[in-house]
């Protein structure tokens, strides 16, 4: 009993001989010879065979040096990392920030919801006890934050990309706080903050 009748089988390999450039019926072994016709042919059957010899692509091929990554991918900031700096790392929180009025607030005119793709701004608050504000050696990049003192260190990845020179900080001794407000580098700053 075929499954496909005789007509679709004849169409089938009909189609498979119109879409390959060549045909390999020389390589049949006999077990696709005692096989009905119509279990011989499936989806691979139509359209040109695989090309055997396939170039690798050179994206993925590593140089000959002894280099284990290339410099892109390794994270900003990485060479701040000390693993024989016995300081501690201090005590932060990272805080996303928007600027909402009261027309974003009761009406909703501007489309702000509280998603962080509609904060403008991040705050970073470090707890630093017993330090003074000339102890604060602070290095702000675009996706790394580096904060050195005598007693702490931090090498903080900061989870959104900033604009490094357009950040603020202040230092409040009688709370031992270092707040670090830095302005967000958005790509679609056009659509989403309007």
């Amino acid at each position: 009993m075929d499954c496909l009748g005789v007509s679709s089988v004849q169409n089938l390999q009909a189609l498979s001989a119109l879409l390959s450039t060549q045909q390999d019926d020389d390589e049949e072994d006999e077990f696709s010879k005692n096989v009905s016709p119509c279990a011989q042919l499936g989806p691979g059957h139509i359209g040109p065979p695989p090309k055997k010899d396939r170039k690798v692509s050179t994206a993925n091929v590593k140089t000959k040096s002894k280099d284990i990554w290339r410099e892109e991918e390794v994270a900003e900031g990485s060479q701040y990392d000390d693993l024989t700096d016995p300081r501690p790392q201090p005590e932060y929180e990272i805080i996303l920030k928007q600027s909402v009025g009261t027309e974003d607030l009761f009406l909703g005119l501007s489309g702000k919801d509280p998603s962080s793709m509609c904060c403008e701004a991040m705050l970073v608050k470090i707890k630093l006890p017993d330090t003074k504000a000339t102890d604060v050696a602070l290095d702000v990049r675009e996706k790394f934050l580096d904060l050195r003192t005598p007693k702490y260190k931090l090498g903080l990845h900061l989870p959104h990309p900033i604009h490094s020179q357009e950040g603020r900080a202040q230092f409040f001794s009688e709370r031992g706080e270092l707040e670090v407000t830095l302005l967000l580098k958005r790509p679609l700053d056009f659509i989403n903050m309007q």
